[in-house]
């Protein structure tokens, strides 16, 4: 159950400026590192996945290799991030991404020269994906609950917000740099996600976190020089997930929502875009669902609800336009307006349950928390997206299409419906601020 707080305000919003500067958590030293480790990083991650799957295609022409490629990689990446979990409660969390950096680095620059020197294989190419992913397995949960570390706990909220802005910026604009280098030269964009690896590892490095706060478990202060095994750990993180109602009961409704978004947009969404718009507009409505995200960071950063989570909760339904608009034959223009729509609302949601997260676990056990949610929320996608052609022509477009908004619908309400999901407050605002002045 959520902890107490004080009797709410009259009014459930404030302007952002009323309590924190929108830009606060940028005077903190550690933070600017973090965020331009992540932004770096996701430059060189938006490169790579369009040169990989062209210098796949050129190798092999087949769409099948490719699929094994891409699906060894995110394989090992669910396999391992539970044990990511365990070591970033463990160890120093900026250590843990300088390492997960280096060696992804390293396995990127493999498959960079193998593309450049055509010795390229399949078998290769799947094995060096498989531990691309296993690095990035041990690296996510570190970054998510590293983040706290840096500000103070009334920044936490505007931090949030900041992180996923620079990522979804970075993400349109390494889209848009792998977007033009493919087509002259695929082994670049490899070069630079390797490159933006190694460079990413040096600003972690560099973050310092500040006395005072809590650290990862292997660095906090005071820590037994013995600590239980790996399946001990995992138990306790367990525990630590499925006593807290709302984050089981929204990590399991997500398991079932991003199935069925991932299956309609990243499966039917083309397959009609090839038959009727076209792969252009299919981008321009991806791109405007990026554009979406920043700027739902900055509606993030300007509004405070008392009770984050159910708002984050009950934009997040808004998902389900856009299957619903591709089962109604809507025009490019209206599918990018709902995916600009959406993007937003996805944001209010993301810095919602970063915050909450972030407030409620304790700090030393936060990153295995976060990979238990990263396990439950993703690890139904992969299945998804191979069902859903052979679910499709049995079912028909239109009603797979149309049974993907109702499940993203129905899971939304099922949220709402729990009372901790409804009725966890944020604490630290300004509301609670002035009672604990008094």
């Amino acid at each position: 159950m959520p902890p107490e707080t004080p009797p709410p305000a009259p009014h459930s919003l404030t302007s952002g400026s009323a309590a924190t500067p929108a830009l606060a958590p940028l005077r903190h030293p550690a933070f600017r590192m973090l965020l331009a480790g992540r932004g770096i990083n996701t430059i060189g991650n938006g490169v790579a996945p369009m040169a990989l799957a062209f210098a796949v295609l050129d190798l092999t022409h087949s769409i099948g290799d490719l699929g094994l490629v891409v699906g060894s990689r995110s394989l090992c990446n669910v396999l391992f991030l539970l044990f990511g979990g365990v070591l970033a409660d463990r160890l120093p969390r900026h250590l843990v991404l300088v390492g997960s950096g280096l060696l992804s680095a390293a396995t990127q620059a493999a498959v960079a020269a193998l593309v450049l020197t055509h010795d390229a294989t399949v078998p290769l190419l799947m094995a060096l994906s498989a531990a691309n992913g296993l690095f990035s397995a041990l690296a996510q949960p570190a970054s998510a609950a590293l983040a706290p570390q840096t500000v103070p706990a009334e920044l936490r909220r505007s931090a949030n917000a900041l992180n996923r802005m620079t990522a979804n910026s970075a993400q349109i604009l390494g889209a848009s740099l792998g977007g033009c280098w493919w087509r002259w030269w695929a082994g670049l964009g490899l070069v630079v996600d390797a490159a933006s690896f190694a460079l990413s590892s040096l600003c972690f490095l560099l973050v310092r976190i500040p006395a005072g706060t809590s650290a990862g478990a292997g660095a906090a202060a005071g820590a037994p020089a013995e600590r239980p095994g790996l399946i001990a750990e995992l138990r306790e993180g367990w525990d630590e997930f499925v006593s807290r109602t709302w984050v089981w009961v929204v990590v399991v409704a997500f398991g079932f929502l991003n199935a069925a978004y991932s299956g309609s947009s990243q499966v039917l969404g083309p397959s009609i875009a090839a038959r009727s718009f076209g792969s252009g507009g299919w981008g321009l409505v991806l791109a405007c669902q990026t554009a979406g995200m920043v700027a739902g960071g900055v509606l993030a950063l300007r509004i405070r609800p008392r009770h984050l989570l159910r708002v984050g909760v009950a934009c997040i339904g808004a998902e389900a336009l856009m299957p619903l608009g591709l089962a109604l034959g809507a025009p490019v223009s209206a599918l990018a307006a709902t995916g600009f729509l959406c993007g937003i609302c996805v944001e209010q949601f993301g810095v919602a349950w970063e915050t909450s997260l972030q407030q409620e676990i304790p700090a030393d056990r936060l990153a295995r928390v976060y990979s238990y949610d990263m396990v439950g929320s993703f690890v139904a996608i992969p299945l998804a997206q191979v069902a859903t052609g052979p679910l499709a022509e049995v079912l028909g477009t239109r009603a797979s299409l149309l049974g993907a908004a109702a499940v993203v619908a129905l899971c939304t309400v099922c949220m709402l419906a729990v009372p901790d999901v409804r009725g966890l407050r944020v604490r630290g605002g300004p509301v609670e601020d002035q009672a604990a002045a008094r």
